[in-house]
């Protein structure tokens, strides 16, 4: 399974027991979607490797209690301390409307409601405060906002995501 295929969802981040057990601090709103998983991906060193889990519980609303197979006790537990947890995309819940995962908008065609096609776009980058659309405009970079109350409709059928930007702001980009 290569990262590329997966989504991240969650930090090992202590142990619970001398019998193995872990905790993990899952990355989602709603952690009881991943209570009942069979097995789940450890990036091991770059690797993700596959455990199957032989139970699982929500503990203290954002922790995960994990027992895994063949982790049998405190030692085992340290070697996967603090190693990400994935699971493969179509693990994710379907969503619907204006929702939408980071990676699964990649491709889409971003339309403004005055400007009409704005461009293509090919990554998200959320390394900052507001995560922003990386739009391609004819080898232009646009970087727009991804704010709730700029995105009119998303149509995953046409792979577009309507928009109505603060005037001026596409502008910007291509009067350098």
């Amino acid at each position: 399974m290569k990262k590329e295929d997966c989504f991240y969802l969650g930090k090992i981040v202590k142990k619970y027991s001398f019998k193995g057990e872990l905790l993990a601090k899952l990355d989602t709103d709603e952690p009881e979607l991943y209570d009942n998983l069979d097995a789940i991906f450890i990036d091991l060193r770059g690797n993700l490797v596959p455990f199957f889990i032989e139970s699982s519980q929500l503990h203290k609303s954002d922790l995960l209690r994990l027992k895994l197979e063949d982790v049998l006790d405190e030692s085992d537990a340290d070697a996967l301390l603090k190693c990400d947890l994935y699971l493969p995309l179509e693990f994710l819940p379907k969503l619907e409307g204006n929702k939408f995962y980071f990676h699964e908008v990649i491709g889409f065609t971003i339309k403004d409601k005055s400007f009409g096609d704005v461009g293509v776009i090919k990554a998200i980058n959320d390394s900052t405060a507001q995560a922003l659309f990386v739009v391609d405009r004819n080898s232009v970079e646009i970087l727009i906002p991804m704010n709730d109350q700029f995105i009119v409709e998303l149509n995953r059928g046409t792979s577009t995501i309507v928009m109505d930007l603060p005037e001026g702001l596409i502008e910007i980009y291509l009067n350098n």
